[in-house]
């Protein structure tokens, strides 16, 4: 089903060049800097369950579709919040995804999927309605041998590193077993504090309990607990971290005097912030991450834009992270102005800066990236990363960045199986940008095949120090 020039330009000549520039990249490993996939996995090396519970019940760019589709979350397999029955039959689930495979004709998701079928599991049949239960039982039969575990499939994919997010109170249990069982597989922990800093999260001060019992310190002032954060980054180092990761609905960054923000966090303990106060405190906070990873050197990211849990049933019937996140416009000249000023020119300070804004990348972020000698530019992330989403994103902002102000590319996945197919695809249209460049005399030959390796390898591992 995969057909060799899948993604590059139909343009005989520019078809040559590209697909000998992703031959050049196609065997190299892979760096994956920023993802979601838990390090329990890794950790136990148990088989896979079973195909629903691989390909569909944990992947919302699946299950979003679907939904949106009329087809109800609980007829998924998708656990409740009130522990009220679902469909616990993964055959019935799989049958369900394969009634409705056409839906993701053309979209990153089918063709991740399609390359996962074939590429990983060799599934030479079309998933679609008549085929399911047969594919279904080859999965079956193929995720019981010990050769598509999960360590087993990660050497396999080739990957060099992978690195988990987890949150600043977490563990990092996981972590330490991977370290101590002699495998080798480079799995590293990324600091995320995310709820940490939502002072007005319902989970709020629970986290902040946790946080102080990790840190060794009871939190009862805005002194301990940056002093927890920083205790916490410290450990997560340790571990092998070399970034953080924030995600934020405005990428709004502001200085509050030490008084100020002692009494917003003395309310937040008490109950009583507002909402004027989250965002506020919430400013201070990226300034203080800034900070931070000026003194320790760990690479920070902000994710913003996107308005958590936008569909209110399904965030109260099923939770969070349920395909039902939706972006909103975003700014970034002013918001990050007292963040850059303050810390943009430092040597020893990398900001990865994310968007689910595209009007942003030609206007602001790569005229950002283009200057400051601290930001990098991530690649398209969550909704554009796409094929045509990806093109865009190097038409938009190479005249102005270049490629070496960009962080090269990760796969931002909790579906460990597609990881090979994401980096596939992208080497791809990333050989395809290139291609169409030579042969319009703007790059010569040799110069885009130093770029492919840069743009499939190298630059992730020196934005986010991994080497």
């Amino acid at each position: 089903m995969l057909n060799p020039n899948r993604y590059f330009d139909p343009d005989p000549a520019t078809r040559r060049v590209a697909r000998a520039l992703y031959e050049r990249a196609a065997s190299l490993p892979l760096v994956c800097p920023h993802g979601h996939v838990d390090p329990t996995l890794l950790a136990e090396d148990a088989p896979f369950p079973d195909p629903a519970a691989l390909l569909v019940v944990p992947d919302h760019y699946v299950t979003r579709m679907l939904y949106s589709q009329g087809v109800p979350l609980e007829r998924l397999g998708i656990q409740a919040l009130d522990g009220a029955a679902v469909e616990s039959d993964p055959r019935k689930v799989w049958q369900l995804f394969a009634d409705h495979f056409h839906l993701f004709r053309a979209t990153p998701t089918g063709c991740w999927l399609t390359d996962e079928l074939e590429g990983v599991f060799g599934i030479s049949q079309r998933l679609e309605s008549a085929t399911a239960m047969a594919i279904y039982d080859e999965l079956q039969e193929k995720l019981a041998r010990p050769e598509f575990r999960p360590r087993a499939l990660f050497d396999r994919f080739n990957i060099e590193v992978l690195c988990t997010t987890d949150a600043a109170s977490d563990t990092l249990e996981a972590h330490q077993r991977i370290r101590s069982s002699g495998w080798k597989g480079n799995i590293r922990p990324t600091f995320r504090p995310d709820l940490a800093v939502d002072i007005r999260h319902p989970r709020w001060r629970a986290e902040i309990t946790r946080l102080g019992e990790q840190a060794g310190q009871e939190i009862t002032q805005f002194r301990t607990f940056v002093a927890a954060l920083e205790e916490r980054r410290n450990f997560f180092k340790a571990q092998g971290a070399s970034a953080t990761d924030h995600a934020v609905i405005t990428p709004y960054t502001h200085e509050l005097p030490d008084a100020e923000a002692e009494v917003i966090f003395t309310r937040a303990l008490k109950g009583q912030a507002s909402a004027d106060d989250a965002q506020a405190f919430t400013a201070h906070m990226l300034m203080e991450f800034a900070r931070m990873s000026v003194e320790d050197g760990l690479v920070m990211q902000i994710h913003p834009g996107s308005l958590r849990n936008h569909n209110q049933r399904v965030h109260q019937r099923f939770g969070s992270d349920r395909g039902c996140d939706i972006p909103v416009a975003t700014e970034y000249t002013r918001n990050l102005h007292a963040l850059l000023n303050k810390y943009g020119n430092e040597p020893t300070f990398t900001l990865v800066l994310f968007t689910l804004d595209e009007s942003t990348y030609t206007r602001e972020l790569a005229p950002i990236a283009g200057h400051y000698p601290a930001v990098r530019l991530g690649p398209p992330w969550w909704f554009y990363d796409s094929i045509e989403g990806m093109l865009r994103f190097r038409h938009a902002v190479t005249e102005t960045t270049g490629f070496y102000n960009t962080a090269g590319f990760n796969d931002d996945t909790r579906a460990f199986p597609s990881i090979p197919a994401r980096h596939d695809l992208c080497r791809r249209v990333d050989a395809t940008f290139l291609a169409r460049l030579v042969t319009r005399h703007i790059l010569e030959e040799e110069e885009a095949h130093e770029l492919i390796v840069d743009l499939s390898y190298t630059l992730a591992k020196r934005t986010y120090r991994l080497d």
